[in-house]
Formats: structure tokens, sequence, C-alpha cells
């Protein structure tokens, strides 16, 4: 089973810093350029110059880890990280609008450290997606540098009799520690809940919630994985260190029956050119039944974000630039055309997308990362691609979100989606907590 602790957390002191919502960044992994350039112009300290360090002229390929290293070092010496005096957990409310909707939800969960524990069976951490060498090794650098985790992987526990909901909804009546809304208008409240004291009872009845099944991972995979090589590393030159601090990650803990937002990721091709594009149609209506749609408001109606609450149906949008439709998979003619796998996997519309890729449209796994596949969270942008003729999209493929249960049951056959199945929103602020190795 997992294990679960509270942590002392380093944190941004406000008298220091002054005011939070500056110092405090969207994760690394979905900051472009220009924005990483706003956040640093924001404050000098914003934690981006710690958690995606940037090159300099003139130096060697590890040299910006290093520098966020000693940036880190400095900070924590002039008083602008402390380190919270008892071992809490974190309880951690985001108040949001679905992108492109009217839907306001609440998601509340809690940070605190997790024990490490590889993929093999039986294991109680689970993932379902693949990782990519090269973000890998960029974690892996920033984590021997600086020896913290700056932001934190995601883990979904289940929780069915509502307990930890309960103890959650309850801390959020009181007045949060941090309390933040970022640039996409997602309110950020924070409440640290000692391990000691009168809220000692709340803190174990959440880590027991947590710690009562296997945990899947919804985000963080390069993170979890980087964490698992460098605890290995580290073990090799301090053997005999009982427990150590670096056997544990930072994750946020979330409950998979709450209210989570999963956004559809589109999928746009290119190179088919017209000739593919009428190959592709043709072969479309053996695999499925599909509906005409002439104009592309009515694909945006549906697949757009007031469109999300369908999910994991075999159905998805088509657009061309002589028109579309909706096509629903026929199951008969898929069975024998998906991968080998457990039955969730089998059935996921993402997975269903992928053998048209492969059987259509010639696309496989390394056209993708070629770029005959572009990806989009805009059911409009994706159309938006298709209509225009300068950058050489042809097909666009809107999707439904994939559900939270098909990702954990995924996850629990022993089974990773194909790359970009599912974007979880909102994604935790980075620099609320940062979880040193230490004690």
């Amino acid at each position: 089973m997992p294990q679960v602790r509270p942590f002392r957390a380093l944190r941004y002191e406000p008298e220091i810093v002054g005011d939070l919502a500056a110092v405090v960044s969207p994760p690394y992994d979905v900051i472009s350029p220009t924005e990483a350039v706003a956040l640093l112009a924001r404050h000098p300290k914003n934690v981006v110059r710690l958690d995606l360090p940037v090159g300099e002229q003139g130096d060697g390929p590890d040299d910006r880890y290093r520098r966020a290293a000693r940036t880190f070092a400095a900070w924590r010496s002039d008083g602008t990280f402390h380190k919270d005096p008892r071992p809490s957990l974190y309880v951690y409310e985001q108040a949001y609008r679905v992108p492109g909707s009217a839907i306001e939800r609440v998601q509340r969960g809690f940070f605190g450290r997790l024990r490490l524990e590889p993929f093999e069976p039986g294991s109680g951490v689970l993932p379902h997606e693949r990782t990519m060498s090269a973000p890998r090794e960029d974690r892996y650098k920033l984590l021997r540098a600086t020896g913290v985790n700056t932001s934190p992987v995601v883990g979904l526990y289940e929780d069915p009799a509502g307990q930890s909901a309960r103890i959650l909804e309850d801390v959020a009546r009181t007045n949060p520690i941090a309390d933040v809304t970022d640039d996409d208008r997602v309110r950020h409240r924070m409440w640290a809940l000692p391990a000691e004291g009168s809220e000692a009872g709340q803190v174990a009845t959440l880590i027991a919630a947590a710690a009562a099944g296997p945990i899947t991972i919804a985000d963080g995979h390069h993170r979890y994985e980087t964490a698992l090589r460098y605890r290995d590393e580290r073990r090799m030159s301090r053997s005999c260190e009982e427990d150590p601090a670096f056997d544990y990650i930072l994750m946020l803990f979330l409950e998979a029956t709450s209210p989570l937002t999963v956004l559809p990721t589109h999928r746009v091709l290119g190179g088919l050119g017209e000739d593919g594009v009428a190959v592709l149609r043709r072969g479309l209506s053996d695999l499925f039944d599909e509906e005409p749609i002439d104009a592309a408001a009515h694909l945006i109606a549906d697949f757009g974000a007031n469109g999300s609450a369908h999910s994991g149906r075999g159905r998805f949008g088509l657009w061309t630039r002589s028109g579309g439709a909706i096509l629903t998979a026929r199951s008969a003619a898929f069975e024998p055309l998906v991968p080998a796998g457990g039955q969730a996997l089998r059935h996921l519309d993402v997975t269903l997308l992928q053998v048209v890729l492969e059987q259509l449209a010639g696309i496989d796994q390394a056209s993708m990362a070629a770029g005959r596949v572009v990806y989009t969270k805009s059911a409009e942008e994706a159309i938006a691609w298709v209509n225009g003729t300068s950058d050489g999209a042809d097909v666009a493929f809107l999707l439904e979100p994939t559900p939270v249960a098909a990702i954990v049951e995924v996850a629990r056959e022993g089974d990773v989606m194909p790359q970009k199945s599912t974007y979880f929103y909102p994604k935790p602020l980075t620099g609320l907590v940062i979880n040193p190795h230490e004690w």
C-alpha cells in the first residue's frame, strides 16, 4: 500500500517577496518561452528561475541547473524561503471555470509526501502514460542539482466513503495561509494542517484515505520516474541512512471520484494532401457510422468545452476543408485492429483514433514525433488550422475527454495510454510548497 507522510514545506516568506502571486508560476511543462520571460519580469524571485532555469551565453551543458541550485541556496540563506516548524499536510483548493464554458467547479486535495515505489506488479503507485527521455533527463539534472521537489506530481486515490472530502471542506471554511488568483482566473487557496496537536486526527484520516489503495499518477510521470532514478543514486552513496527524505516525492493527492476536469486533446493531421484525405474518408466508412456535418459551428458546440459532459463513447468530430462529420465507432469493426491490452485501454477513444491514424493515414509513432500530428485543447483552433491553407493542416479529429474512471482502470490493468491522452485542469501552482529532501 502507498505510504503517505506529512512534511515541513519550504514556503515563500511574504515579508520578503510581498505579493505571493508575483512569485508562483504554472508547472514548467506548460510554460512557453514568452510566458517564462513574463514571469521573470514579474518578480526577480519568481519560482520559474528555479523550476525552469534558462541557459545564458557561454554556459556549459549543465550550468543552468547549477545556477538554479546556487540561486535556491541564496534564497534560503537570505530568508526568501522559510521552513515550516511542524510536519503538515497542506490542504489545497482550486476554484475555476472550465475553459471556454460557463461551468464552475471547486477542486480540493492536499499536498504531502509519497514514498517512491517502482512501477511493477503489486506496486502501490501506478502510471497511465509513457514518458520521453529528454524531459526525464531535464528533470533529473535539476533534481540532482537542487535536492528539492519544486513542483508536485498529481496522484489520484479513491475514498468512496467521502471522509476526506468532508475534512477538506471543513478546513476550507477557515482562513487560508495562501490565497492567489492566477492569470487564468483560477483561485488557489491553501491551509497548513499540522500532524501534531488538534488537527492530528484530520491528518491521520486523510493519510489513511489516500493510502487505502493504489495511487494512480494523473500528472507528473516524468518527475516521478526522475525521482526514482535520483533515489537509487542516493541510496548507493548513503545506504546506511534509515528512511531518508529522498525516498519520497512531493504529491498533490486528489480523490478520483470528486469533480475533476480532464480536457480533451484534439488531433490535427498534416501532410496528407487531397488524395490522402480522400483515402482517409473512404476508410472511415468501414469503421464508423457517420453523420455528415456542413457547419463547423455544429462540431464546436458538440466538442468544445460546453459539450464536454459526454466522454468515452467512441465518438469523434471530423473536419476537412470540404466539410465534416460526427463519427461513431463500430465496436466489431475495431475489435481485430486495436492493440493488445486490457479492456479499458482497448476501448479508449484515443486508442481507437490511434488505429485510424496508423491504418488509414499511415501515421505511426515515428511520424507523430516528426510533426505529422499536432495537438490543441481548442476545437475552434483545430478547425481554424484546417480551414487555413498555409500550415499544411488537412484533417482535424475532435475528441471527447477521457473519463477519470477509465484512467484509473487502465493503470490498474497495468497498461499505459497513447501520448496526449489526458490533460488535467487546472494545474497546481509551482512555488506554493517546496519539498526539501531533508526532515
